[in-house]
């Protein structure tokens, strides 16, 4: 157990019998920690025996960062906001290759953004998440609190990516890398998607919609799985039967195909998310 997990969980024990002095040590401590979240030396989540597991003391350094601050008046773009956290420096992410554009891309301090990442406004990159290297984070996206965004990721204009913050013992959000999700995607509740897929326009990706896995002939919930071509369509419901149903009922689900080239150039995979 590294020296900061073991202060941010002792912290975390005072803060729950309601011991805490939020000055002096214990400030430092929630400060390194949110260092560590920046730099990525810390996760809150990480791939261990086979699956994607939560690091909950983690997770816990963020809900304490909350806990224990005080909302402040802080200033962004020449407006006035209140929280009780401020923005994440973003000077030094030109000295490693990312850009963000002016005019509405928000970085929230303890956000990891790795190097050769874009950043286009206006979008939004919550606490405790982590976008790898070479990641494309467009237009009107939002990366939750938490998610897990990995390397060489495209995330189409007007994605959401919902994180996962409570409960500590829950695994955020997961784009493995080389995925590319297109405009209007959702994820959300700790769905995992899966290495080099393909995920077309507006797809929902949620535990409670099932994904039927063509490749496997599975039905699966919660996953994608990598190397896949993934698209909404609708099969039919079971409340059909109900007379206020006339000519049936339809519920949303996602289909996933083969991905049949696994190293699809960018233009290519441009035409793979639009057919």
């Amino acid at each position: 157990m590294s020296t900061l997990e073991t202060d941010i969980t002792d912290l975390w024990s005072r803060y729950e019998a309601d011991d805490v002095d939020a000055d002096g040590d214990d400030r430092a401590t929630l400060e390194a920690f949110l260092d560590a979240l920046e730099a990525g030396e810390i996760r809150a989540a990480e791939y261990r025996n086979g699956a994607w597991e939560a690091n909950e003391w983690v997770k816990q350094g963020i809900l304490l960062n909350f806990g224990l601050r005080s909302t402040e008046v802080r200033e962004y773009g020449g407006v006035a906001y209140n929280d009780v956290l401020p923005l994440a420096e973003t000077s030094e992410y030109g000295d490693r290759g990312s850009r963000n554009t002016p005019d509405g891309t928000v970085v929230r301090r303890g956000a990891h953004v790795g190097s050769d990442c874009i950043l286009m406004s206006p979008a939004f990159v919550n606490i405790g998440a982590h976008v790898g290297d070479g990641t494309l984070v467009d237009s009107c996206d939002t990366v939750g609190s938490c998610a897990q965004i990995g390397a060489d990721v495209k995330l189409g204009a007007n994605t959401l990516i919902g994180g996962v913050l409570e409960p500590v013992e829950s695994a955020p959000v997961v784009i493995e890398d080389g995925v590319s999700l297109g405009a209007g995607c959702r994820v959300t509740s700790g769905f995992v998607v899966g290495e080099d897929s393909v995920v077309g326009e507006n797809t929902l990706l949620t535990p409670r919609i099932p994904v039927y896995d063509l490749v496997e002939e599975d039905i699966l919930y919660g996953e994608l799985p990598p190397e896949r071509r993934a698209f909404t369509r609708f099969v039919e419901s079971s409340i059909g039967d109900h007379d206020l149903f006339d000519g049936g009922a339809y519920k949303p689900a996602v289909v996933a195909t083969a991905l049949e080239d696994r190293t699809l150039e960018a233009t290519k995979r441009e035409e793979v998310l639009r057919s």
